[in-house]
C-alpha cells in the first residue's frame, strides 16, 4: 500500500502537536525535566573556554590558539597558556601553522587558474621550465598533480628533510633535478612537502613577484589577515619557531632546527586571522564583509578529492574524512615544535583551527583539542583526551630502567657465564651472543622504521624531538646490550686464556 506524501505544513503541525503531547504526558507523570548541568553543552564561546582551560589544566599544555567560526560569524577566538618564552598567548599572539599552509598555497594557485594564467591539467613545466627531475616520467607531472600529491614525487626517492636546507623556492626546486619519481604522475598519492614548493615557485614565476609578496597582497590583505605572512624558513618564525616536546608526563622548552618552510609549511598567523580564513573556506570564498577572494567552484575544488587515484581522501591542502560521523575537511600541520589542525564542517557551517607549542608525535594536543571542539559542534559534551605519549612515555620508563637494571646484572654475571660455557665452541656460543646486538641495530634503523610508520623520512634527532622517551628507550636497551655483550666477550677470553696454559702443562708432563 502506497502511502500519500503529507504537506510540509501538515508534518510541523504534527510534529508540534506530538512534541505538547509529550511535555502534558511528562508533566502528568512527574518526569522531571533534564537538568541543565546533564544538558550536552553547546558550542559557545564560555563551552569552549570551560574546555580549553580544563584541558591545559589536565595535561600540562603550555599553550595554544584557538579559533571558531560558525558561517560567517566568529563564535570564539582566543589564547590559552605562554609561548615558550613564557609570554602569555592571545588571540593576536603569532603562531606557525605548519602544513595549514598548503591549503593557502593552493589557493593561490587556483586563484592563477581562475585568471586563465595556469591550467591545473597542464604540464607544470609549460609554467615552470626550471622543474626538471633525474626521470623523464617528470614531464607529465601537472598542477593538478602538485596540489593533490599525487605526482610521483615522495620522500622515499627524496627525503627533503633528511637534505641540505635551500634558503630560496627557486634553490628548493634547482636541488631536485637529481631526484627520481617513486610512481608514475597521477598513480598514486603520496604526502611530499617538495610538491608544495614547486607550487609556490609556481606561484612567484607566474605571478611575477616573490611567493611571499603575492601571498600578502592576494590573499591575506584581502582577508584582513593583518597579523600573518609567509616566511622561507624556520629561523623567520617567531622566536625562531621555539616550542616544547612532551616527556614523562611533562614539557620541555626546545628550539627548532632550521627548515625550508615556503609554500608547504611556512605561514604564521593568529587566532583571530586563522578565523577569517576559515570564514571564508565555510563561505564560498566570501569573507565576513562580502569580499571575494576565490569563486564558489574554486572553493569545492579545493575541498574535493581528485577521480584519481581513486584510494586517496586529499584534495588540495585539504582532506575529506566521511569515515567517521558527518563530512569533515581538515588538515594536519606539524613542526618539530608546534602542531596544528584546521577542521571544516560543512553540514553546520562549522570551522575549527588549533595550535599548540608541543611537537608532532608525542604531542597530539590539536588534534585531541580538535575532536573536543567538534563534539561540541555535534551536541555532545567535550571530554579532555589526554595525548598518547602521557601514558605510553610512563610504560617506556619502566622499559628503560628494566633494560639498564638487566644490562647491569648481565655484566656483573659476565665472569660467571664465561666460565659455564668455557667448554662450549665459539660457534655455539654466537646463538647467545648475537641477540644482544639486536638493540644497537635497532637504534641505528630507528628513524627508518618510524618514517617507516609516518610514510615521512627523517634523522634519528628528529625522532628525538618527536617522542623523546622512545630514543631515550631504545638507547638505554642498545646500551645495556652493548655493556653486556663486551663484558662477555672479555670475560669469555679472559676465562679461555687462563685455560690455556694449564693445558699446555698437562700435555708437556705426558
Amino acid at each position: 500500500m502506497r502511502i500519500p506524501a503529507v504537506h510540509s505544513r501538515t508534518r510541523r503541525g504534527l510534529a508540534a502537536f506530538a512534541a505538547a503531547l509529550g511535555i502534558t504526558a511528562a508533566t502528568l507523570l512527574g518526569a522531571a525535566p533534564v537538568p541543565a548541568a546533564e544538558r550536552a553543552p553547546a558550542l559557545n564561546a564560555a563551552a569552549i573556554d570551560r574546555f580549553l582551560h580544563d584541558y591545559v589544566e589536565e595535561t600540562g599544555l603550555p599553550g595554544a590558539v584557538v579559533a571558531v567560526t560558525r558561517g560567517e560569524e566568529v563564535v570564539h577566538s582566543a589564547g590559552y597558556g605562554h609561548t615558550a618564552s613564557g609570554r602569555a598567548m592571545t588571540a593576536s599572539t603569532r603562531v606557525p601553522v605548519a602544513s595549514l599552509s598548503k591549503a593557502m598555497t593552493a589557493l593561490a594557485v587556483m586563484q592563477l587558474a581562475e585568471d586563465g594564467l595556469v591550467e591545473l591539467d597542464r604540464p607544470v613545466r609549460r609554467y615552470l621550465p626550471e622543474f626538471t627531475l633525474a626521470d623523464p616520467r617528470a614531464e607529465k607531472i601537472t598542477v593538478r598533480h602538485l596540489l593533490t600529491q599525487s605526482s610521483g614525487m615522495a620522500d622515499s626517492t627524496y627525503p627533503d628533510l633528511t637534505r641540505a636546507q635551500p634558503h630560496t623556492l627557486k634553490e628548493a626546486v634547482a636541488a631536485m633535478r637529481d631526484a627520481r619519481l617513486a610512481t608514475a604522475p597521477g598513480a598514486r598519492h603520496s604526502y611530499h612537502n617538495p610538491n608544495y614548493f614547486v607550487a609556490a615557485r609556481l606561484v612567484e614565476v607566474v605571478g611575477g613577484r616573490p611567493f611571499a609578496e603575492y601571498m600578502a597582497e592576494e590573499i591575506f590583505r584581502p582577508l584582513h589577515m593583518t597579523r600573518t605572512s609567509s616566511v622561507a624558513g624556520t629561523e623567520q618564525m617567531p622566536g625562531q619557531a621555539r616550542g616544547h616536546v612532551r616527556a614523562y608526563g611533562t614539557t620541555v622548552p626546545v628550539d627548532h632546527p632550521r627548515w625550508f618552510a615556503a609554500g608547504g609549511h611556512g605561514v604564521v598567523t593568529t587566532a583571530d586571522d586563522l578565523a577569517r580564513w576559515l570564514i571564508v573556506q565555510s563561505n564560498q570564498g566570501v569573507s565576513a564583509d562580502g569580499r571575494r577572494i576565490a569563486s564558489a567552484r574554486t572553493i569545492d575544488v579545493t575541498h574535493t578529492p581528485p577521480a584519481t587515484p581513486r584510494d586517496s581522501d586529499y584534495a588540495m591542502g585539504w582532506s575529506v574524512n566521511t569515515h567517521e560521523g558527518p563530512r569533515r575537511i581538515q588538515h594536519t600541520g606539524q613542526l618539530l615544535t608546534h602542531n596544528s589542525m584546521a577542521t571544516l564542517l560543512p553540514d553546520s557551517g562549522t570551522g575549527i583551527a588549533v595550535v599548540t607549542n608541543t611537537g608532532m608525535l608525542s604531542g597530539d594536543d590539536a588534534a585531541q583539542i580538535t575532536q573536543g571542539l567538534v563534539d561540541l559542534a555535534q551536541g555532545k559534551r567535550a571530554e579532555v583526551a589526554e595525548p598518547f605519549s602521557m601514558t605510553a612515555d610512563w610504560v617506556l620508563a619502566a622499559l628503560t630502567l628494566l633494560a639498564l637494571a638487566l644490562g647491569t646484572r648481565g655484566a656483573v654475571r659476565a665472569g660467571r657465564w664465561a666460565r659455564r660455557t668455557s667448554g662450549r665452541a665459539w660457534w655455539r656460543l654466537a646463538p647467545r651472543v648475537l641477540p644482544y646486538a639486536l638493540p644497537p641495530l635497532l637504534l641505528t634503523q630507528l628513524a627508518a622504521l618510524v618514517g617507516l610508520l609516518m610514510r615521512r623520512s627523517g634523522t634519528l634527532g628528529q625522532v628525538a624531538y618527536a617522542w623523546p622517551a622512545l630514543v631515550v628507550c631504545t638507547a638505554a636497551a642498545a646500551l645495556a646490550s652493548s655493556v653486556v655483550l663486551a663484558a662477555r666477550l672479555v670475560a669469555v677470553v679472559r676465562v679461555r686464556a687462563r685455560r690455556t696454559p694449564g693445558r699446555l702443562r698437562a700435555r708437556t708432563c705426558r
